[in-house]
């Protein structure tokens, strides 16, 4: 006779219950925690990004959706011109007629890649697509009323970025640095339908993206109260500090392109210039972008490309900054 045992392993209703009943039993406490001003005051600024970027999110991963439902890679393909040198930034401005977010971005690039078009080429769309569309620029405008030079700036800074890791890839780029499972041809998914792509892509970029929101706006609900404004001072008096301070805080955060500008806007205190900086280093290189290049182009690629789209991006910021908006 055989005895059959379960094994019962902690689900997420098991732990949804423990955190009711364990808030039901701190209720006094946590009563006077959530009064307490400083606490009000992380959960406006909280609520506020939220609020503000959501929208922005939403329209973006619907796009992004459309385009992997309805725009093959082999469209981009063909309005290409053959020399690499020119195609290179007609694939920069293509981003912005063919948005999407930065997840979505690299495994369009690998296709491209895939179908024949050149390393360079694809990978100046990988930057620009998720960078230089109008629902990042329509954000930037809303989260920044009054500095229409940050729009301007903005698109100068990234689509350059694109640019000139395309030309960089293209002069001194390998063609062995990029994994050879890169260049093997992606079958499209079969089944379900165009409306049924479009929906999962939407469903998996919000879910994705909004997490990294979340952890956005609670960054700057925590600065707003914890970090001392002599601190923030000190930070916006020296700007080539805050500039290096906020590039690598954009690498850290890896907010979504659609709502990170509502994140700087947030940190007023600061300049405009270091601000610019999290906004163009941001769509560019950050911890989940390593990730997804590694995976899907080789850890050596993301070895080479990543620190070096970090230093482009940086300077291209800067120097974008300084024609328009000066420094300040």
């Amino acid at each position: 006779m055989t005895t059959v045992v379960r094994r019962t392993g902690v689900t997420s209703l098991h732990v949804f219950c423990l955190v009711l009943v364990v808030a039901i039993l701190a209720r006094p406490w946590l009563e006077q925690v959530l009064l307490a001003p400083v606490v009000r005051t992380a959960a406006t600024v909280f609520v506020a990004v939220c609020v503000q970027a959501l929208p922005f999110l939403v329209l973006g991963v619907l796009l992004s959706g459309a385009i992997a439902a309805f725009v093959s890679p082999a469209v981009l393909r063909r309005v290409l011109p053959d020399r690499p040198g020119r195609a290179v930034p007609v694939a920069g401005v293509a981003g912005m007629a063919l948005p999407g977010c930065e997840c979505a971005s690299v495994p369009v690039a690998r296709r491209l890649i895939g179908q024949g078009v050149p390393d360079a080429v694809a990978l100046t769309f990988l930057l620009a697509a998720p960078a230089v569309n109008p629902v990042v620029l329509v954000a930037t405008a809303v989260a920044f009323p009054g500095e229409p030079g940050m729009v301007v700036a903005r698109g100068l800074g990234s689509l350059a970025t694109a640019c000139v890791m395309g030309w960089l890839w293209q002069r001194v780029g390998r063609a062995e640095w990029i994994a050879d499972r890169a260049r093997r041809a992606v079958e499209p998914a079969v089944g379900g339908g165009r409306w049924a792509v479009l929906a999962e892509t939407a469903r998996h970029d919000l879910v994705s993206a909004g997490g990294f929101l979340v952890v956005g706006a609670l960054v700057a609900a925590v600065l707003s109260v914890l970090v001392p404004p002599a601190w923030l001072d000190a930070l916006a008096g020296q700007l080539v500090l805050a500039v290096l301070v906020l590039a690598v805080l954009a690498v850290l955060l890896a907010l979504c392109s659609e709502a990170d500008a509502f994140v700087a806007a947030s940190l007023s205190v600061l300049p405009l210039l270091p601000r610019l900086v999290f906004l163009v280093v941001g769509p560019a290189v950050d911890v989940k972008l390593i990730a997804l290049q590694a995976g899907a182009f080789g850890r050596g690629f993301a070895a080479r490309f990543a620190p070096a789209t970090f230093v482009v991006a940086v300077l291209c910021a800067v120097g974008a900054g300084l024609l328009v908006i000066g420094a300040r």
